[in-house]
Order: C-alpha cells, then sequence, then structure tokens
C-alpha cells in the first residue's frame, strides 16, 4: 500500500468562494472534491477518467486560508482511499474504484 501525502492548496481568492456564501465564505464540496481528484492523479501519475469515485464524505467546512492536506492510498490496484485535513481535523473522506 503506497500512501502519498501533499498540500492541496485552494486559492483563497477561488471563484467559488464569491457565491458560497457571500459574508460566511465555504468552499463547495464539489471544488474540493475536484481539487482532490487532480491532486491524486498528478501525484500518482495516473489518469483517472476510467475512475468513479465510489463514496464521499464531507464533515467540515473549508474556509479561505485554510491549510490542507490531502493523504491517499492505494491498497490495490482498483481501490484508492483519501482523506482532507485541516489542522489534524478531517474535512473530508473517500474511496475511488477503477473501472465499472
Amino acid at each position: 500500500m503506497r500512501e502519498l501525502r501533499s498540500e492541496l492548496r485552494i486559492a483563497m481568492n477561488h471563484a467559488a468562494y464569491a457565491g458560497h456564501f457571500p459574508g460566511f465564505p465555504i468552499l463547495p464540496g464539489a471544488v474540493l472534491l475536484d481539487e482532490a481528484l487532480h491532486e491524486i492523479g498528478r501525484s500518482r501519475g495516473i489518469d483517472l477518467t476510467q475512475w468513479r469515485i465510489a463514496s464521499a464524505k464531507f464533515l467540515e467546512t473549508v474556509r479561505p486560508g485554510d491549510e490542507l492536506t490531502l493523504e491517499h492510498s492505494a491498497p490495490n490496484d482498483v481501490t484508492i482511499r483519501f482523506v482532507i485535513r485541516n489542522a489534524g481535523r478531517t474535512v473530508a473522506s473517500g474511496m475511488l474504484s477503477h473501472g465499472a
């Protein structure tokens, strides 16, 4: 099982913050997941177009300036598990599956 860890950098002025929500900006879960998928694909050197999101849980909000870390492991060739943390607290987690 190869576990990788990296910073997940979301620009403080990301466009998604502007409308979600005015006066109390939080990052939409879809944007957080998209950023995580890009980083997983990049750091593992794989094309995720043949992978699907088997599960995803969003446990905490992500605000501008949060310092996020992404940890992901591949216990086998068809599964990738990931966890996104902010200051040690899990903000999201999930699993990717290869194929149908």
